[in-house]
């Protein structure tokens, strides 16, 4: 079929339907002079007349509507094929960059990669996992990760985790041995493992609050580690004290094997965000992503 034969089919079906060339011609952004010209083309090339015209109506012929009667299927089928093709165009798809911290990435991300991937199958996910804080648009970042406090003001950021703990635990047979701090000051008595920040090599120092009381301890011990997953280790082995996210050890406290201490004085605080610099031009694999933080699969995943 030629391209000029498809219009003068879609310029006769659209007559039909409307009763009225005039009608016609709005809907298909031609004059009705030029429309009438087509019609009259294509009844010559068939050599038999299609429409039958009075002054006050239009109104298919019998031939005209035993081709009316094939072609309105066959119109449907190719405008639901072209809209199919569009959809593709107009589904995400690309790369999404994102950069976030160890924690959050295995704790947070990954489980909602499968997940998003289903949902999206044309977005390629580039994760990058630092805990060095990042400028993500120097570094060509879509968006970033980290706890709401590490995000500067004039990002846009959207909560993606519930509030969060910190936990200060001990294994029993470190209780044993060197018993149990009742207030953050008493740590300074007791053998504690220190974490070391990625970002400028400093320690760590532990954070506490109850009421309108803080305090800020620096604290000391055998062991010093970047790496949170050491420092569980060593306090389920009777190391020392650690100081850790509640979803991390959660499992620990509840089977006995490490005792959370100074409960009153570690409150919940701000959790994950998302966080990307404007909401002008946003790449379609960004605003998917965000479309399916909010979407019950997102919110129905197995998050700690």
């Amino acid at each position: 079929m030629r391209g000029s034969d498809y219009a003068e089919l879609r310029a006769f079906a659209t007559i039909a339907e409307h009763g009225s060339f005039a009608r016609a011609a709005s809907q298909l952004g031609v004059s009705p002079s030029a429309l009438s010209q087509t019609i009259r083309g294509l009844e010559e090339r068939l050599g038999i007349r299609l429409l039958n015209r009075t002054t006050r109506s239009v109104a298919p012929s019998e031939a005209g509507a035993r081709l009316l009667a094939r072609l309105l299927p066959a119109l449907a089928d190719l405008d639901a094929a072209v809209a199919d093709v569009r959809s593709l165009r107009d589904a995400p798809s690309g790369m999404l960059r994102i950069n976030a911290t160890r924690l959050a990435a295995i704790h947070f991300l990954a489980p909602l990669i499968a997940p998003f991937q289903r949902a999206y199958p044309d977005i390629t996910l580039d994760v990058v996992v630092e805990d060095r804080l990042v400028d993500i648009v120097a570094e060509r970042f879509d968006a970033g990760i980290r706890l709401g406090e590490m995000v500067e003001k004039d990002m846009v950021a959207v909560k993606i985790t519930g509030d969060l703990e910190m936990m200060v635990v001990a294994a029993p047979s470190y209780l044993g041995r060197f018993g149990v701090p009742e207030t953050p000051r008493d740590l300074r008595r007791h053998r504690c493992i220190n974490f070391r920040w990625p970002t400028d090599g400093s320690l760590y120092r532990w954070e506490f609050e109850r009421g309108k009381e803080k305090l800020e301890a620096a604290v000391e011990g055998p062991l010093i580690v970047n790496e949170p997953e050491i420092a569980i280790r060593a306090a389920l082995d009777g190391v020392g004290l650690a100081y850790l996210f509640d979803y991390q050890i959660r499992p620990f406290v509840a089977a006995g094997k490490l005792r959370r201490l100074l409960e009153e004085w570690s409150p919940p605080f701000p959790g994950f965000y998302l966080y990307y610099p404007s909401r002008r031009q946003m790449p379609p694999a960004l605003r998917a992503f965000l479309d399916f933080l909010r979407s019950p699969a997102a919110r129905t995943t197995n998050q700690p």
